[in-house]
């Protein structure tokens, strides 16, 4: 015994015909494509399969097939059809159609009377019977009654015609006469309804037939034809209880009682097994020396058996004893020592009329209700016949892959959209195929009628696309890991996470600082990476806002959501609002933001807006020597300031009363107080614009040039209130504050001084120029401080580094 694989594991590849399925098959207006075959009005029209492989050209029929066999020396291929009524043979060595030949009555059975194709005998369904040779038809002769089933005995050379009445009908082909008949009675020696099936033992040549209505199966001996034995099925397991006796419904049978009756049998060649097919839909398997069946299958579907085939021989994986049962839905192939197991089962696409399959191989070949013949290949059931070995290799192409591929022309809409498009009058027509709640409808169609209901449809598509195109793109950017559990205050959870970060990090420095100030005594670094593992194990243990239950909620209840809209927020968090500000402007002009954007506003926010490490360990205060004084550094944003004085601008308007502002003011006017000689002396607070007007005497009535006598400079003033100012340095300089300034006062008299005098404190030799600027003269040589000799080495006081939150260390 060996041992069935799985019937989901069993390959099922069709090779000519539609592919088979279940209720999940594909209809047949899908798979279906009309070609014109010629040319003309008068073309035929013939129906392609797609999806499949056309192993056999032309293996079809007008309508349906009837009947189908190979001849035993396995070259050709015999069936029969409808409508016209015709029988037809295949080459298989050249796989394509040999010929075709029209009878004058449909075809009910037939048998290949020689090794090849060229006898054969054929039962026609009005009661006729045709002799056909290699050249054509040969000979009729007609029998009584109509007849069921066929049979060659070849010993005798009798063929043995079944039919509606209890006689079996004896044809001697040799003689070329009918002989005396065998009369079949039941039990109690009453005539029966008619004989179904016959049935010849290739061992011993005894008889069967297959009786209508008493469900027995008859046994007869060709020597003496007399009946030796007589099988009775149990009705009792097979038909339901009082099934026998109680009518069918009208309508659906022509009013005669339920009956048990058999329609199919096939023996084994080793003599002793019979299978036998009966109208319930049970299959039993018999020795011919019991009367108790060995196995019961049931075919589920409750209709008549048609066939049963014993498969023996070139099986890979069958083993000895497969059984083939078949009715008109489905066939099922089965171990005969375990019947509840399936090694495969077949559904078609259409109804059943006969199966045959191709001795020692994996081939079988169905006649059924459509066009085409169906031809399966089950290559655990057995090999490749010789004439189509290239199965062999082709086994993995011949997936069905018309299910994936079925559906891309077609667009399945509902009976809303279909309104909406204005196709709802198209509801019966072949442009729409009904299916479950909608229709399937030609994308053609569909894009066409989409387009008159919404010409701008492929506007809105084309940016919809070039949208997600972008979304893509900037998703494939590489972005900070998010919290897994976050619901809310993302921002806060953003937050702690960088804190740990740089907690940890600064942990990692400090271990490794250790480990190497450590590293003189291996005893020594032993103990401190003991003392920082158990420091790790505690540090482990204490929970954080995100890891702690306590708050678990701040982060997932929706009530403790921070509003970042409100006046507080946004006073408490001012950089914190001018980014989002920011965000919304880019997001107004339809631009994602890209990953390094998202990267700079977080340098940002840890640099500025309070988020950043500025509650960080004394260890790192202490130790940074270019640091100003409470993180004021840290503190002087320029957007923060911006936002405060905007703020402070709000406030001041909204609240009208006056109040002294603590502010040195800038006098309007210059402050020039006139000496008993006529010299001015201009207020060191005064603007550039108040010095100026002082030097001009009034600006407007003054002259437009002014020259320092003492150092050489020339001011001039243009025309519309620029100047220009010259100066050309001279070997014995003056002070700059000696110059001799000439102009016009008030009174309109003229004023000046002397700028040869010598200032106060001036050394010999020394040249002054500019503002405050001098040269030839030599200081004292003094001692310098500590502070002068090495140099500054703390940063002044109050003033922004150049880098946001870098400082310089020594």
């Amino acid at each position: 015994m060996v041992a069935l694989p799985d019937p989901t594991s069993v390959k099922v590849y069709t090779v000519n015909g539609p592919a088979s399925g279940s209720s999940s098959s594909l209809p047949d207006w899908l798979t279906r494509k009309r070609a014109a075959k010629g040319k003309g009005k008068r073309a035929a029209v013939r129906e392609q399969v797609e999806g499949t492989i056309e192993l056999i050209q032309h293996f079809e029929f007008p309508e349906a097939s009837n009947k189908i066999k190979s001849s035993r020396d396995g070259h050709h291929i015999v069936a029969t059809g409808t409508y016209k009524p015709q029988i037809k043979l295949w080459d298989l060595d050249q796989l394509s159609l040999k010929f075709e030949r029209h009878t004058d009555a449909e075809n009910v059975d037939f048998i290949m009377l020689s090794d090849d194709w060229t006898k054969s005998i054929h039962l026609q369904n009005d009661r006729s019977v045709e002799l056909h040779t290699q050249g054509g038809f040969h000979y009729r002769t007609r029998i009584p009654r109509f007849g069921r089933a066929l049979a060659y005995h070849f010993p005798s050379c009798d063929a043995l015609v079944a039919g509606s009445g209890p006689e079996v009908y004896r044809l001697n082909l040799d003689q070329g006469r009918f002989l005396n008949p065998l009369h079949l009675q039941g039990d109690g020696g009453e005539d029966i309804s008619g004989v179904n099936v016959i049935d010849i033992n290739p061992a011993h040549q005894l008889f069967g037939f297959g009786i209508e209505g008493n469900g027995t199966v008859e046994f007869w001996d060709p020597r003496s034809r007399a009946r030796v034995g007589i099988l009775r099925l149990p009705k009792d397991r097979l038909m339901p209880i009082g099934a026998a006796s109680v009518p069918m419904l009208p309508g659906i049978s022509d009013g005669t009682e339920r009956s048990l009756s058999v329609t199919a049998i096939s023996s084994r060649t080793d003599g002793l097994s019979y299978a036998i097919g009966a109208s319930s839909g049970h299959t039993l398997l018999y020795d011919i020396r019991s009367t108790r069946p060995m196995a019961i299958k049931d075919q589920g579907y409750g209709l008549p058996v048609q066939n049963v085939i014993w498969i023996e021989g070139g099986g890979r994986m069958a083993g000895d004893g497969l059984v083939l049962s078949a009715d008109k839905k489905v066939i099922k192939i089965w171990d005969r020592t375990s019947p509840e197991a399936n090694f495969a089962s077949i559904t078609p696409a259409q109804d059943i009329n006969d199966v045959h399959h191709v001795p020692d191989s994996g081939l079988l070949m169905l006649a059924n209700e459509g066009i085409q013949m169906t031809t399966y290949f089950i290559p655990q059931l057995g090999p490749a016949p010789r004439w189509c070995s290239f199965l062999e290799n082709l086994t993995e192409e011949m997936e069905d892959q018309t299910a994936r591929t079925a559906y891309q022309d077609y667009k399945f809409i509902e009976r809303s959209e279909l309104a909406s498009l204005g196709l709802d009058q198209l509801v019966g027509t072949p442009a729409l195929k009904p299916y479950m709640h909608g229709y399937f409808v030609s994308l053609q169609l569909y894009d066409t009628a989409r387009v008159i209901a919404n010409p701008y449809v492929y506007a809105e598509h084309r940016e919809r696309v070039v949208r997600d195109k972008m979304e893509k793109l900037a998703e494939s950017r590489i972005r900070t890991r998010k919290d897994v559990g976050v619901k809310v205050n993302k921002a806060l959870a953003e937050k702690i996470r960088k804190e740990e970060e740089r907690a940890q990090k600064r942990e990692e420095r400090r271990k490794a600082k250790k480990v190497h100030e450590d590293e003189e005594t291996d005893g020594e670094a032993e103990e401190a990476m003991d003392v920082d593992e158990e420091d790790d194990k505690g540090k482990k243990e204490k929970p954080n806002l995100l890891s702690d239950p306590r708050f678990k909620e701040l982060f997932e209840n929706p009530e403790f959501e921070v509003d970042e809209n409100t006046r507080e927020f946004a006073l408490l968090n001012p950089s914190t609002v001018a980014r989002r500000q920011n965000r919304q402007d880019a997001a107004s002009d339809g631009r994602r933001r890209t990953a390094v954007e998202e990267e700079e506003d977080d340098s940002d926010k840890s640099s500025s807006d309070g988020l950043s490490d500025s509650e960080g360990s004394e260890e790192d205060k202490s130790g940074s020597e270019d640091s100003d004084e409470a993180g004021a550094l840290w503190q002087d944003d320029i957007r923060t300031r911006m936002i405060a004085r905007d703020s402070a601008r709000a406030r001041t308007h909204s609240r009208p009363q006056q109040r002294t502002p603590n502010v040195h003011l800038v006098p309007l006017q210059a402050q020039a107080a006139a000496s008993g000689s006529g010299t001015h002396t201009i207020d060191p607070n005064a603007t550039f614009g108040q010095r100026r007007s002082a030097l001009t005497n009034g600006g407007l009535g003054g002259p437009r040039k002014v020259k320092n006598k003492g150092s050489g400079s020339d001011v001039r003033f243009t025309s519309d209130g620029g100047m220009e100012v010259t100066f050309t340095p001279s070997a014995t300089g003056t002070r700059d504050g000696d110059d001799e300034m000439i102009g016009e006062d008030p009174s309109g008299g003229k004023s000046g001084h002397n700028s040869k005098r010598p200032e106060k404190g001036r050394r010999k030799g020394m040249e002054t120029f500019g503002a405050g600027m001098s040269r030839g003269a030599q200081e004292h040589e003094r001692e310098m401080n500590e502070s002068e000799r090495r140099g500054r080495t703390q940063r002044r006081k109050g003033m922004r580094s150049g880098s946001k939150n870098t400082f310089r260390k020594r």
